[in-house]
């Protein structure tokens, strides 16, 4: 049965340790519930960091939580005092966590704490490892976990990968800074499906990867060398039904049961008959905490005529508060607060009433219900349900949001108030209209909002993404050409090992080693060149390398192997044992001259591209230029060099190159030449491109044919990647 995994880092529960027991308290975030029915499922396993540290534990105590957590279905991935300080308090949120909120001057990147991140990214992936087989499900969580989804790819290539990211992924401009950003790149799009709140994130990611890794982008689809990975956005909801329900409850309990916060709440309402504002936030300088408090002070300063009557509640819940930056807020908020309320206070009305503590589920709707204006002006947020959770628990559809239009939440609630935190007069004046708002204006601003949380809560935000997620894997499986595992390679192994004469036609790009934005750069693996060598050197096996590359460059890097090499896709061939290069006879590359100064004006005129001049072909290269720049240009250069171009030559479109070569050559018409010299009894070609087809297309239907990536092909197989292809071929090796 197909197992689904979820991953985080942190488990969704409490664990705390007396003398005699270790105890578990489920928490209720918002990724908890969204994830319950999908944990609470057949086979299905929950992996991430139970909150305690190795230290805090003895061999006894571990094997308990281990044994007790497993029969909830969840495992544990056991960190040290060390790990805790340089993967999460370190790396994760004093260089990640800024620099996606766009506060560079609050970034400390150390590279012991980036070490100290792999580390526990591999220490999670062993976890997984060692639960997850071919066809699994695995859905992993957010900023500290960037590295994992690549981690699993490469061990197990078969299982499906989906990652969300809960924080906001800031504009190439902003992420370039991170000194390991192709690291994390790298990482992510290990998975294939990668999620965000938002169009913005996902935009900012896709532009990331185009200028960073410079890989084909087309929509929302990455081309990660042949494989597919999916990103798309997915704005994450709360427990609609929940809220309303207990905000229900609330409304009719009786006076005498109110509980301390509500009573107090309300004694303000009788004694002024004036409005709350309620401002609930985590400590953290995303928030905008101090521009609110300033905010409400330019208020207080431009209205008067609100003294003792408006009240700013504001709520800040402790975090990481061993964190400097956040040891500097809490004193900066301690101050401001206590300058407002000195210069406004009189003997019946403090204007900002404070709380620094958390408060308990059924305190929260009091909070919610009582104040009837929400103040939710982050500088910088993810998506921010604390918006959300305000609007599910009007039940009557009246009160105000005033909500910052830089959180992600502001994508979906259009009709609150927008604002922009850092405009803190504007901000005054917010205060000042949603005060006098009336309720019938109200409520046709939050009838729409309601319906839309109400609609797409958390349940459905977690149900599309998994929808999403095996759409993808069904794509896969139903792919035509068949995916060689174990079966298919032990197949192709035997025919190998029973063959007499063996013939293997290879690509090089993107076949045997992946693309790289200096192509000169692409160069053979030590793998992957002791694995030809042991290949040639059996005397059954021929081995052809067949690129669109120069002679040069195969010479440089293959020439002391024993095999052919066949460069300029088939226009010339260096047949093993010999030195000398033999040219195809062609018409004429008269038209060579007339092409070159065309392609050295589109160069000239597109920083980071380039002409290469082969001997039968001219490639324009622009892999280094700005993605989207690259693409205008190419379509630009192909719908010029069409018009020109007769029968005698072809324009070939390739993985960031576009290609003029003679027509009456190619791949495929030099592979039928290998057969011509030989009676081969078994035939293997790997390609990834459509040059490659014509090889397929030319060859005997008893050949082997393998396609290396994702692309439409008629081959019969298809590999992964390269490291997959040079696996395979390594294989191969062991008949011997």
């Amino acid at each position: 049965m197909k197992k689904i995994i979820i991953v985080s880092n942190r488990l969704p529960l409490k664990v705390e340790k007396n003398e005699k027991s270790i105890v578990f308290t489920p928490t209720s975030g918002g990724l908890a519930t969204g994830l319950k029915s999908i944990h609470e499922s057949d086979n299905a396993l929950w992996i991430g960091w139970p909150g305690v540290s190795k230290e805090e534990l003895n061999e006894t105590q571990v094997d308990q939580i281990q044994k007790s957590l497993r029969e909830m279905n969840f495992k544990p991935v056991h960190l040290d005092n060390e790990q805790v300080e340089n993967f999460y308090l370190g790396l994760s949120n004093k260089s990640i966590w800024p620099l996606f909120h766009y506060f560079k001057q609050n970034v400390v990147f150390d590279e012991n704490q980036w070490n100290a991140y792999v580390q526990v990214n591999e220490q999670f992936a062993q976890a997984i490892i060692e639960e997850i087989k071919p066809g699994d499900t695995l859905w992993v969580h957010d900023y500290q976990l960037m590295l994992v989804p690549k981690l699993i790819r490469q061990k197990v290539p078969d299982v499906t990968i989906g990652f969300f990211l809960h924080i906001p992924f800031p504009s190439f401009e902003i992420f370039r800074i991170f000194p390991k950003r192709r690291e994390i790149l790298s990482g992510l799009i290990g998975a294939d499906l990668i999620g965000f709140h938002t169009y913005d994130y996902e935009r900012h990611f896709l532009s990331s990867v185009k200028r960073i890794l410079h890989l084909e982008v087309n929509f929302n689809t990455i081309n990660n060398e042949g494989r597919e990975v999916v990103v798309n956005t997915f704005p994450m909801g709360i427990d609609f039904e929940k809220f309303q329900a207990v905000s229900k409850t609330h409304s009719e309990i009786d006076k005498s049961q109110y509980g301390e916060i509500r009573k107090q709440l309300s004694s303000h309402r009788e004694h002024t008959n004036g409005k709350l504002i309620l401002s609930i936030d985590r400590l953290d300088y995303t928030k905008g905490i101090l521009n609110r408090i300033e905010a409400f002070e330019i208020f207080l300063q431009r209205f008067p005529e609100y003294h003792e009557k408006i009240r700013l509640v504001m709520v800040i819940v402790p975090s990481r508060s061993e964190v400097s930056h956040y040891k500097q807020l809490k004193k900066k908020t301690d101050e401001s607060i206590g300058r407002v309320n000195g210069l406004f206070s009189t003997v019946n009305w403090t204007p900002i009433w404070y709380y620094y503590r958390s408060f308990e589920f059924n305190d929260l709707i009091d909070l919610y219900r009582e104040c009837e204006i929400g103040m939710v002006t982050p500088l910088r947020d993810g998506m921010n349900l604390v918006a959300k959770e305000f609007l599910a628990t009007k039940i009557d559809s009246k009160g105000i949001l005033i909500l910052s239009e830089l959180a992600g939440a502001s994508k979906e609630l259009h009709h609150a108030l927008l604002v922009n935190p850092f405009d803190t007069l504007s901000l005054s004046d917010a205060i000042h209209e949603a005060i006098n708002m009336s309720d019938a204006e109200q409520v046709e601003r939050n009838k729409p909002m309601r319906e839309r949380i109400r609609r797409y809560d958390i349940h459905e935000w977690s149900k599309r993404f998994m929808k999403e997620l095996g759409a993808i894997s069904e794509r896969v499986s139903e792919d035509q050409t068949v995916k060689i595992k174990s079966k298919e390679q032990n197949t192709i192994l035997q025919s190998f090992n029973l063959a007499k004469n063996r013939l293997l036609l290879l690509d090089y790009d993107g076949t045997l080693t992946g693309f790289h934005v200096n192509h000169k750069k692409a160069i053979p693996s030590e793998k992957l060149l002791k694995t030809i060598k042991v290949l040639s050197e059996n005397n059954s096996t021929n081995v052809v390398i067949i690129s669109g590359r120069s002679s040069d460059f195969l010479e440089k890097h293959f020439g002391h192997l024993y095999i052919d090499l066949i460069a300029e896709h088939g226009h010339l061939i260096r047949t093993k044992g010999t030195s000398k290069w033999k040219e195809k006879n062609i018409s004429s590359n008269d038209w060579m001259p007339h092409i070159l100064p065309i392609m050295q004006q589109f160069a000239d005129n597109t920083p980071g591209t380039f002409v290469e001049i082969k001997k039968n072909s001219l490639v324009w290269h622009y892999r280094k230029t700005d993605p989207e720049l690259g693409i205008i240009k190419s379509e630009e250069l192909k719908t010029i060099l069409s018009s020109m171009i007769s029968n005698e030559v072809h324009l070939m479109n390739g993985d960031k190159i576009i290609e003029i070569v003679s027509s009456s050559v190619n791949k495929g018409t030099a592979a039928v030449e290998r057969l011509d010299s030989s009676n081969y009894d078994f035939i293997l070609a790997a390609g990834d491109d459509i040059t490659d087809e014509d090889m397929f297309h030319y060859l005997p239907p008893r050949a082997i044919n393998i396609k290396v990536g994702l692309k439409d092909t008629v081959a019969k197989y298809r590999i992964v990647d390269p490291i997959a292809m040079v696996d395979f071929l390594e294989q191969l090796t062991h008949s011997f």
